[in-house]
């Protein structure tokens, strides 16, 4: 049963949930600047967002299986390399699904009860799974991927507040979303030959690497732009906020200085360490600001 376990954990690379969850938590942490904070109410964010992305990574899994094992650089994943069934990985696909819309109850054993999370539980799992079919049709996979962890923060928000003062949460979702696109088309590059190969699209298979690579600098330059307007919908926001942003674009640029046209072999240490190290420490950033600000003058 360990095995099992750590096997379906390094399936759906849990150690990447770092991406997703502290721009939830942030967007929790502005919400709870006008919202009582409730346990109950970070328990049911934290336990909605392992499922959702664990589906969302085992579905992911189940519906790449052939292409990962015709490419030299995943044809070791669980799936083609045999490591787990496919019966286990949609059994498990399952239970994070009807883990997720569980989770979506505890927001209706608060005060007042808070229905919106379990109406949009459906629409939240077709767009989050659907995302694995896009690059079948379009090269703006990437872009879909990132509105999949727009909903983080949104989400989180809407738990908490319903469908009231949505600026914030949606602005910092729209900084995730090119955040997140920026980042997923510095790890297409890995794959750019096998997808032109197999039909698969991505912008650095239709543009080349080097184009790719300067879209994803636009994306994350319009990242820092929406993260600089953030504290005109919230309020708390201010100095320390906006000298933490510069920490953020000097890691970003740091995060493209790492990877180059003619040298992808930095691509892992720049997707995984530089943006958790980003995702982290924003929610940190945003954290400590809120906390000053509601600090006794």
């Amino acid at each position: 049963m360990g095995q099992l376990v750590r096997r379906l954990l390094e399936l759906i690379r849990f150690s990447h949930t770092v991406f997703a969850l502290p721009f939830a938590l942030t967007a929790a942490v502005l919400a709870w600047t006008e919202e009582p904070f409730r346990l109950l109410d970070l328990a049911g964010i934290l336990w909605c967002m392992v499922s959702a992305r664990s589906a969302a990574m085992a579905f992911n899994r189940i519906v790449d299986r052939h292409y990962d094992a015709a490419n030299p650089r995943t044809a070791q994943r669980h799936l083609p390399a045999g490591q787990l069934s496919l019966r286990t990985v949609v059994l498990f696909c399952l239970l994070c699904c009807l883990a997720f819309v569980a989770g979506t109850l505890l927001f209706l054993w608060r005060e007042p009860p808070n229905p919106w999370p379990l109406y949009l539980s459906g629409p939240v799992l077709m767009w989050i799974l659907g995302y694995s079919y896009a690059k079948r049709f379009t090269s703006l996979a990437h872009f879909w991927l990132g509105s999949a962890l727009m909903l983080a923060p949104l989400a989180s928000w809407i738990a908490l507040r319903g469908l009231t003062a949505l600026y914030a949460p949606l602005l910092l979702g729209a900084a995730v979303a090119f955040w997140v696109a920026g980042f997923d088309i510095l790890y297409a590059c890995q794959d750019a030959e096998f997808d032109r190969r197999t039909g698969l699209q991505s912008l650095p298979a239709r543009l080349g690497v080097a184009a790719a690579l300067r879209v994803a600098a636009l994306c994350h330059l319009i990242m820092l732009v929406l993260l600089a307007l953030l504290p005109l919908a919230a309020p708390p926001l201010g100095t320390i906020y906006y000298l933490g942003l510069l920490l953020v674009g000097s890691l970003l640029a740091y995060e493209h200085y790492l990877v180059r046209p003619e040298d992808l072999s930095r691509v892992q240490q720049a997707f995984f360490q530089v943006n958790g190290v980003i995702s982290i420490g924003f929610f940190l950033l945003v954290l400590v600001q809120v906390l000053f600000a509601a600090w006794p003058s």
